[in-house]
């Protein structure tokens, strides 16, 4: 018996692998994608301003023969300015279809962002890089290169019509008073939509742009002036409700005004250092005393205080808006964090230096005066200018003929006085000629700044 149960053991083992290895059909091989075909629907689109919203170009393609069915397919729709092999491409990613359609507005607006002129043709380099939604299996199509014309837009906010602008406010060395300081308040205009400027702007205050000096009939303002960051820059419009809040620090800023996107940039190009003057004269508040300024924040301060009569003309000097750092009398002319108050000795317009790197300090009462070409004053007589508390500015009238000259002094004396180098509106110590036209002018003279001094002739 054992023999023959071992026979048909055998035979059922034998069974059992040829049934196991019954031969079945070839399995699929599946071949990898194909770079799809890329066309478009135009060589060359020139649209109109009107065709914003129309559709100008479509771009059709080919299918890349994955093996998965298209809608698991992505494609990337990329285009650049022709010859930059897409270094600075714009994307578009697109699912499940193999057409993509572009508007003149996008394709305007594309390459208005590359940085293009308006009305000018360039050439555009379109592709499609498909792959699995995972990005496996990229592969690229061939180029298609379309020309495009770009169009102009109207700005955001209308440009103004002056085609000058202007700056204005407590943020300025001139204030409020307008017309304000020029050209040390006007902008320059970079082209029909951009205007910018190199400005003084006094810490923590306002300011607002006016299309035409002297005129309040209408300013770019902001409609929220406590949106945080916009002391940097933002949106604006034609006449909102709030100033523009200025920077936190004093010093000189870049202002750069874009109607066409409706935005403005505030840039830092020089912080200035600050003491503040409290004293008698103004209730002995550190947080609204006037300042004097260090332009190059290297410890040399400079500015003017009007000390009215009456009171003690007692004062100090403090690093902060505070009295956690004060600066009091050391004697002989030096400063101490211990001293007592610092006194002038009597009401004026006081011309104060201070230096906290070699503890110095001075007050010089001045009155101002112009000194000239001009024929009243042949560089020989002083033309006194008349101080008004309320604007905290000097002024006088003058008659000039062209090609005349003038600069301010103090106490009719070329110790102290202040020219303009390089006609930016800004004065400086012993500063060039200020050039005059001809005719009847009222000048003004602005001490206000910290650290900054401007003036205008009207």
């Amino acid at each position: 018996m054992k023999p023959i149960f071992k026979l048909s053991f055998l035979a059922l083992l034998l069974a059992v692998f040829f049934t196991a290895c019954d031969k079945v059909g070839s399995l699929p091989v599946y071949a990898p994608g194909t770079a799809v075909t890329l066309s478009a629907s135009a060589t060359t689109v020139a649209p109109a301003m009107a065709d914003s919203d129309k559709v100008v170009l479509i771009l059709n393609w080919t299918n890349p023969k994955y093996s998965v069915d298209t809608a698991n397919v992505k494609f990337i729709v990329e285009l650049d300015s022709s010859g930059r092999n897409f270094a600075k491409e714009v994307t578009r990613v697109v699912n499940a279809t193999r057409s993509y359609s572009f508007t003149a507005k996008d394709l305007n607006n594309i390459l208005l962002g590359f940085g293009f002129a308006y009305n000018t043709k360039y050439p555009i380099d379109f592709r499609i890089t498909s792959s699995y939604t995972n990005n496996n299996e990229q592969l690229k199509s061939n180029i298609v290169t379309v020309n495009f014309t770009t169009y102009k837009v109207p700005p955001k906010v209308t440009p103004p019509a002056s085609k000058m602008l202007f700056l204005v406010g407590s943020a300025t060395a001139g204030t409020w008073s307008n017309p304000v300081p020029l050209p040390a308040q006007q902008f320059k205009m970079l082209d029909s939509v951009t205007y910018q400027g190199n400005f003084y702007l006094n810490g923590g205050a306002e300011y607002l742009l006016l299309p035409v000096n002297g005129d309040w009939s209408n300013k770019y303002s902001v409609a929220d002036k406590t949106v945080p960051g916009l002391s940097t820059g933002g949106s604006f419009g034609l006449n909102l409700s709030d100033n523009i809040p200025g920077p936190a620090n004093t010093g000189m800023y870049t202002i750069t005004v874009d109607f066409q996107h409706g935005t403005f940039t505030v840039v830092p190009v020089q912080k200035f250092g600050l003491l503040w003057v409290p004293g008698d004269y103004q209730g002995w508040n550190p947080a609204t005393a006037p300042n004097l300024g260090s332009p190059k924040n290297d410890g040399n301060y400079d500015g003017y205080i009007n000390i009215p009569s009456g009171g003690t003309y007692q004062f100090k000097l403090t690093t902060t808006p505070d009295w956690s750092n004060a600066l009091g009398d050391g004697g002989g002319g030096t400063l101490s964090s211990g001293g007592g108050n610092l006194t002038v000795p009597a009401g004026g317009y006081y011309h104060i230096v201070a230096n906290t790197n070699n503890h110095t300090w001075s007050a010089t009462a001045t009155t101002w005066s112009v000194i000239g070409s001009f024929s009243a004053s042949g560089w020989s007589n002083d033309i006194n200018l008349t101080y008004n508390a309320g604007s905290n500015t000097w002024s006088g009238t003058i008659t000039a003929a062209a090609g005349d000259q003038f600069k301010f002094r103090a106490n009719h004396d070329w110790g102290l006085n202040y020219g303009d180098t390089g006609a930016d509106g800004s004065l400086d110590p012993g500063g060039d000629n200020i050039n005059l036209t001809a005719g009847t002018h009222k000048i003004i003279l602005y001490l206000t700044g910290a650290g900054y001094y401007t003036y205008t002739i009207q």
